[in-house]
């Protein structure tokens, strides 16, 4: 892709960056394999929906300690209990002090847990549904939670991706401006030509280098920005 440096050139910047290949390596971490993915149950998947919902324009250590009051009031997050749920028991569950009182938030929860059950239905288990999900295409995923999925859309859902393990790249600061610098993308990194051609150029360099999009996105993260050392 036009603009786009060379993998070897970004790991070396990023090395030179962190003090070593070494250094840099213990820093990327990498996601699970398909089949460990599948393994995962779809109660741990609305887990860290609800958790990155909460998380989103609130301080994350507050959502962290309140984080075990969520699961005690939610079942656990199991889907078919979730479901189960009338209007007035989940008004009464987002008063509740113990976990953050959101009512808008907290209806995410069944609503995630209902797009959850119909692709379970549909393809044995939505921890399957994901893990069978092509990397080369991860912005389809994006784009499916954010269409099916309550509250999932901007970095929120391929935040939760990541943390559960699902390989994805993230758009963090670094990496948008990265890509903005390098004349890749421009405006809105939200806009379907700027995610197309992100994903365009990670395919690339996985292509080059045969790393998963997690540990490119952090490269790519690390060999740019404020973050020396």
């Amino acid at each position: 892709m036009e603009n786009l440096e060379k993998f070897k050139d970004i790991y070396q910047r990023a090395c030179e960056r962190k003090g070593g290949p070494k250094v840099l390596e213990a820093m990327l971490g990498k996601p699970l394999q398909p089949a460990e993915l599948q393994q995962i149950g779809d109660d741990r998947f609305l887990a860290e929906f609800t958790q990155k919902v909460f998380q989103s324009g609130f301080v994350w250590r507050v959502v962290r300690n309140k984080w075990p009051d969520f699961e005690r009031m939610f079942f656990g997050f199991a889907i078919e209990k979730i479901l189960l749920i009338p209007d007035e028991m989940l008004e009464q569950k987002a008063a509740d002090p113990s976990i953050i009182r959101n009512f808008t938030k907290v209806k995410t929860i069944r609503d995630n847990a209902q797009m959850i059950d119909t692709v379970a239905r549909e393809h044995g288990s939505f921890a399957k549904f994901v893990a069978d999900w092509p990397s080369d295409d991860i912005i389809g995923l994006w784009a499916f939670l954010k269409k099916n999925g309550a509250r999932l859309g901007g970095n929120t859902g391929p935040y939760g991706l990541r943390a559960i393990g699902k390989d994805t790249f993230l758009l963090t600061n670094d990496i948008v401006g990265y890509f903005t610098q390098r004349g890749i993308i421009s405006g809105s990194a939200q806009s379907k030509r700027s995610l197309t051609a992100i994903q365009q150029s990670f395919n690339e360099l996985q292509q080059q280098s045969g790393r998963s999009l997690q540990e490119l996105s952090l490269i790519i993260s690390r060999s740019v920005g404020d973050n020396i050392l």
